[in-house]
């Protein structure tokens, strides 16, 4: 079987991973340390703040924008509201993307505004942006989807003239980059190192940011609200880092750039391979942007049973394929409930249909890049002819 995904873990990961076991330290400490400073400077930025997840570093990034939890307050529920006041706050999301983009919007208290993404790059539409702000907009999350950068530098400008967070969801887009500037430095960022990352820890995040406030107020709620041992000021998390996966993300850092080339040469070999074929869309990487796919992710035109089927007819070949993402997160059960089930946001609808991942990882050989993409083009032009 051709996986999806494949942790590239080498001898000098195992080392660095043996080195931290054994150092009688295993808890947050110099290695996360080390690996916080190496990651700001590989972004350009002026902190790194490295958590237990991409999902904690979104949600800390959040609510160092909108200001720390109040236990006192109503807006701070342990479960999310299907109803919300004029007072709520509002943060925008696109619609197209992991739930988490949008579940920490409501763990921080907010109310989820969803935006319809582009098909070109699967990414926040930036005039659905704009269109979407109200004097209760508090911040914008635009995720850089499958590795390939949104158009930051308009969401930015948008940000920057109404004085609202910009977080970027840069889970999937370690090392892409839009004109000179990475992912992950022109807002506060969120990476993930899930195991399936292009840099993978197993479990683990980090927030990068050069605003010395937001670095702060992370470093405290991730330590139970803690700036001082014992001394609790705010209502904060235990989303520490262990050393053991600073020190497998640290060693993994030093060849990112590498790893990510051998992706970007598979997706050309793939693209190259699939031209011609008009049964699928294949991914493009769009001017002044520098795609590092996470996913190499095309676009099955005849919807989702042909989508779905040539999923299954991949898999008899012995070729693993991914959707991400087969439900909008606007349509979601937790958001119907919540009160967005007759929210129309057809890019979205219709890439849920559509979207399939094939592998890409740098594991893959020549040959095993040639069977991919020889059966799906197989398979595909043999379904336009039935």
């Amino acid at each position: 079987m051709i996986k999806l995904g494949h942790p590239i873990i080498d001898s000098g990961d195992v080392a660095a991973v043996t080195d931290a076991l054994t150092s009688g330290q295993v808890a947050q400490g110099p290695r996360v340390a080390a690996f916080e400073d190496a990651f700001a400077a590989y972004i350009g930025v002026r902190h790194a703040i490295a958590v237990n997840s991409g999902t904690a570093a979104l949600h800390l990034a959040l609510l160092a924008a909108l200001g720390p939890p109040d236990p006192s307050s109503t807006l701070h529920s342990p479960a999310p509201r299907a109803t919300h006041d004029d007072s709520t706050p509002e943060v925008i999301v696109p619609a197209f993307s992991f739930a988490a983009t949008a579940n920490v919007v409501l763990h921080a208290g907010a109310r989820p505004v969803f935006v319809d993404v582009r098909a070109d790059d699967f990414n926040i539409d930036p005039d659905g942006c704009e269109a979407a702000i109200t004097p209760r907009t508090r911040a914008i999350i635009p995720v850089h989807l499958y590795g390939q950068p949104c158009d930051i530098s308009t969401i930015r400008a948008m940000c920057d003239a109404r004085d609202i967070a910009l977080i970027e969801d840069a889970a999937q887009a370690i090392g892409a980059s839009a004109g000179d500037e990475k992912c992950g430095a022109a807002g506060t960022g969120a990476f993930s190192f899930y195991a399936t990352k292009n840099l993978q820890t197993g479990e683990g995040g980090m927030i990068t940011t050069d605003d010395d406030a937001v670095a702060e107020s992370a470093r405290t709620l991730r330590s139970q609200g803690e700036r001082t041992r014992y001394v609790t000021e705010e209502l904060g998390y235990n989303f520490r880092m262990t050393e053991i996966a600073a020190a497998l993300g640290h060693a993994q850092l030093a060849k990112i750039d590498a790893r990510n080339e051998q992706r970007r040469r598979n997706a050309a070999r793939l693209t190259e391979m699939l031209a011609g074929n008009d049964a699928i869309v294949t991914p493009a990487e769009l001017p002044g942007r520098r795609h590092v796919y996470h996913q190499y992710t095309l676009r099955v035109r005849a919807g989702r049973e042909a989508r779905d089927r040539l999923q299954a007819q991949l898999r008899e070949r012995g070729i693993e394929t991914g959707v991400f993402y087969p439900i909008p997160i606007h349509r979601q059960p937790l958001y119907r409930r919540l009160g967005y089930g007759e929210l129309h946001l057809p890019v979205s609808e219709q890439l849920a249909g559509e979207v399939l991942s094939l592998p890409v990882h740098p594991a893959l050989t020549d040959d095993d890049l040639d069977r991919i993409a020889t059966a799906v083009d197989e398979l595909t032009r043999a379904a336009r002819v039935r």
